[in-house]
């Protein structure tokens, strides 16, 4: 009996003492239960770094670009043997088309890509609506990145700066020629002399023919007919004011 009296108080909960603080054992059953911990995102797969080089000719050695493309981690390189001025680069198309969401193009430099500033941002940005990277490994340029799109905007507002002052210098010349008396164009095969001539001979008795016509005057058939209707509507647009 004094056995099983010693077990039950054993088994009571102590009764915590005025001015002294509960054992830990204690304050953990009152204790809030611990929130759950947010599940943590797993990064997003990176997709392949796909390369492109480029040399004027074949006598060129891409040496160098093909080692800066590898020493970035690119997992296949396509190398075109071309001047950027030619649009037609199988390589860069084959690149280009083998480039999946997630993908980065990488270049050694900007101009191994574009034949122009306007070219290379219309090429980056249509890749950026694929959902492709751009990477430029000499300039530092990484569109995937906010600095590289920060650099690739300001590039874009540069080159419609410069689409923007062509356009305006051409206007401006045309201008200038039109009034010094200068008409742009292919020259007028049709002149005024010629055409009186044409109107004289279809008009004297008996008329000639216009094959003939065109034949004195050493022009085409439908060039005469052409002239000669227009100059006809002319007369009578005016006739009729």
């Amino acid at each position: 009996m004094v056995a099983a009296a010693g077990a039950k108080r054993a088994r009571r909960a102590p009764t915590p003492t005025p001015g002294r603080a509960p054992d830990r054992e204690a304050a953990s059953t009152t204790a809030s239960p611990a929130r759950k911990r947010p599940a943590v995102r797993k990064p997003r797969p990176v997709g392949h770094l796909v390369g492109y080089a480029r040399v004027s000719t074949a006598e060129q050695d891409p040496a160098l670009q093909l080692d800066a493309l590898n020493s970035a981690g690119c997992w296949r390189v396509f190398t075109d043997h071309a001047s950027g001025s030619r649009e037609d680069r199988p390589e860069l198309a084959g690149a280009l088309d083998s480039l999946r969401r997630g993908d980065t193009l990488v270049v050694w430099r900007l101009d191994r890509l574009g034949r122009s500033l306007p070219h290379l941002i219309d090429t980056v940005t249509a890749l950026a609506g694929r959902g492709v990277g751009f990477w430029s490994v000499t300039e530092a340029i990484d569109t995937t990145t906010a600095g590289g799109r920060l650099v690739l905007h300001l590039f874009g507002a540069l080159a419609e700066f410069e689409r923007q002052l062509i356009r305006d210098r051409t206007l401006a010349g045309l201008a200038a020629a039109r009034a010094r008396g200068r008409v742009g164009g292919r020259p007028r095969t049709m002149t005024p002399a010629k055409l009186r001539l044409a109107r004289a001979m279809r008009d004297q008795t008996p008329p000639v023919s216009l094959g003939q016509s065109a034949v004195e005057l050493g022009l085409a058939k439908s060039t005469v007919a052409r002239n000669l209707s227009a100059a006809d509507n002319q007369h009578d647009r005016g006739e009729r004011r």
